[in-house]
């Protein structure tokens, strides 16, 4: 499930971003540069008396959904502290052939539920074939 940005508040310009799918596809062959910030809530579950602090999280720009692979982008955030809003943000630059998609994955190694908020942005922009 991809969060719907409020459509009176967001910049949408281009038939490449699908905002049911929360994927672009690229109109064209070419190298294009992406963006993504996240604002993340991490919850503690206290049944299980688990804590957020320390435990990492991946966020990743794909290909295709292929994360496994190099079309790729990727940072890693070591959590901090325990429940609590932070900020990821991946920046890069990748070749995507007309007709695939980009899309974001959280790798949510924390244990923890993520919710994402507001304020959270996904963008894509032609660079040059």
């Amino acid at each position: 499930p991809h969060p719907q940005p409020e459509r009176e508040r967001m910049f949408h310009r281009g038939l490449g971003l699908n905002l049911t799918s929360g994927q672009y596809t690229a109109p064209i062959s070419g190298y294009y540069t992406f963006t993504t910030t996240l604002r993340l809530v991490c919850r503690e579950q206290r049944r299980k008396m688990e804590s957020c602090r320390g435990k990492r999280l991946r966020v990743l720009i794909c290909v295709q959904s292929q994360c496994q692979r190099n079309s790729n982008l990727e940072t890693v955030f070591q959590l901090q502290s325990g429940s609590g809003l932070f900020t990821i943000s991946v920046t890069g630059v990748l070749y995507l052939q007309a007709g695939q998609y980009a899309s974001v994955f959280v790798d949510n190694a924390a244990g923890s539920p993520l919710t994402v908020q507001r304020g959270s942005d996904f963008s894509a922009v032609l660079l040059g074939v």
